[in-house]
């Protein structure tokens, strides 16, 4: 793929919200109505076979919030607070994996928060032997670890690399001093230079770094410079997020109001700057949404190979792989259900302690919703659709039974976003950064414009 060049006059057109489509139905339609019996079936029937699993393990603390930050975290200084955690994540593994077939192997392990590396190295070893006690790994496992460069050290690396990680993925948001401090994360370049240098050293085989566009005095000048500094670094794919402004949901985002936030039409400079500069002599692939990876990475060949996939942790190699999630707030993603813990720590770990699921909120998935589900996954992985390869798939007429949906992508088609013959159809390049806009035509489940609780799409 050459350079993109990004049409502002599009972006403008067609930046309205929209899900982010990690699952189908999206999160926004889980319900409490939903018992633990009527899961246990959908769990149960999920293990007949051994299906190929991602695990996966939230660790809420943090330090210090980050004022633009919109995850489940807990707050806090006291340390001591990691090892209970951890022994109350091992009573939530204990009470799961007796359901699960003993013959499924783990594909992918991934910690998420919060920031894990809050754990001390002990631990984070700790935490390993209930995983290995529990879950047998592939002998080619992705795994996975988001880190905070700011409190790391290469103990914390060597305990996580001892249990099996060989990904790793940090937060730099933006290298400009005075950004760094108007979002309440210090982080110098060498700091976040140093992690990846013991990165690299320890054998981690792929890292990513996040961004984000649309933070207090980003200019698409400052914006460039630190593009220049992470292209000096070469990490292996790259996330750059715009900041989504919620106060309503996430209050401390109120803070960054006293700032010079950019005009929107400064942010979009932004993201077309951020996509012709990382594409540029194909140094990445623009995955789609958020992601860029070098060509040679998993993410970019798969995505030529059609093996790309989409669950709550984004892109995913490992496609028909279930995920097992553990730790307040996390999801789980079986084909016939989703369900979500306890988002409040003291609720969660009452109902860990106390040998209870501790279960919030979950949702039972349809025939339809299947049908969509994996179109919707296929435009948004494949960048096309083979009519009679879904039809086959499906088993149903594809282009009768979605008529509708295809006669709504003719803006798209006629922005050249979208080419479509009488075999099917596929994203243009162009159409790469509008693709969950494409996405949300397949959706039966959108609200009205004015009532979706959703970030914007672009």
């Amino acid at each position: 793929m050459s350079t993109l060049n990004v049409n502002l006059d599009l972006v403008k057109k067609y930046n309205v919200a929209g899900p982010r489509y990690t699952s189908y139905p999206p999160a926004t339609k889980f319900t409490d109505a939903i018992s633990w019996e009527q899961l246990s079936a959908k769990i149960e029937e999920n293990n007949r076979e051994p299906r190929d699993l991602s695990v996966y393990f939230h660790i809420p603390f943090c330090e210090t919030l980050c004022w633009f930050c919109g995850c489940t975290t807990v707050i806090t200084l006291n340390h001591d607070k990691g090892m209970g955690y951890v022994e109350a994540l091992g009573r939530e593994v204990t009470k799961m994996a007796p359901k699960l077939n003993s013959q499924r192997k783990a594909v992918q392990l991934h910690f998420g928060g919060g920031s894990p590396t809050f754990l001390r190295p002990d631990e984070i070893r700790r935490l390993g032997e209930i995983i290995h006690q529990h879950f047998t790994f592939s002998p080619d496992i992705e795994a996975s670890v988001e880190v905070d460069p700011r409190r790391l050290t290469r103990e914390h690396m060597v305990a996580l690399r001892e249990i099996g990680f060989n990904r790793a993925s940090m937060g730099v948001q933006d290298f400009n001093p005075k950004v760094q401090e108007a979002i309440h994360r210090i982080q110098p370049r060498e700091m976040t230079q140093q992690a990846m240098d013991w990165m690299r050293e320890l054998g981690y085989n792929s890292i990513n770094l996040d961004l984000i566009y649309g933070l207090p005095f980003q200019t698409p000048a400052s914006f460039n410079e630190t593009l220049d500094i992470v292209l000096t670094m070469k990490p292996d794919r790259l996330a750059v997020f715009s900041y989504a402004h919620v106060p309503w949901i996430k209050p401390s985002q109120k803070i960054l109001e006293r700032e010079v936030l950019p005009t929107p039409e400064t942010k979009l400079e932004v993201l077309k700057l951020v996509i012709e500069k990382l594409t540029a002599d194909g140094q990445y692939v623009y995955i789609g949404m958020d992601h860029f990876a070098k060509p040679t990475d998993e993410l970019a060949v798969a995505q030529r190979e059609k093996k790309l996939q989409r669950n709550f942790q984004g892109y995913s190699t490992r496609a028909g792989s279930d995920i097992y999630a553990f730790g307040m707030s996390s999801i789980s993603q079986v084909p016939e259900a989703y369900w979500q813990n306890e988002k409040e720590l003291p609720k969660w770990q009452e109902a860990v302690n106390a040998g209870k699921v501790p279960l919030n909120r979950a949702y039972l998935v349809t025939d339809e919703d299947k049908i969509r589900r994996e179109t919707i996954m296929r435009v948004m992985c494949d960048l096309s659709l083979d009519f009679a390869a879904m039809s086959q798939k499906l088993g149903i007429n594809f282009e009768r039974h979605f008529a509708g949906e295809l006669a709504a992508l003719a803006p798209f088609e006629a922005d050249g976003l979208v080419k479509r013959n009488a075999a099917g159809l596929e994203v243009t390049d162009a159409g790469r950064l509008f693709i969950r806009n494409i996405a949300m035509c397949f959706d039966n489940t959108l609200a009205p414009a004015g009532e979706r609780r959703h970030s914007r799409t672009i």
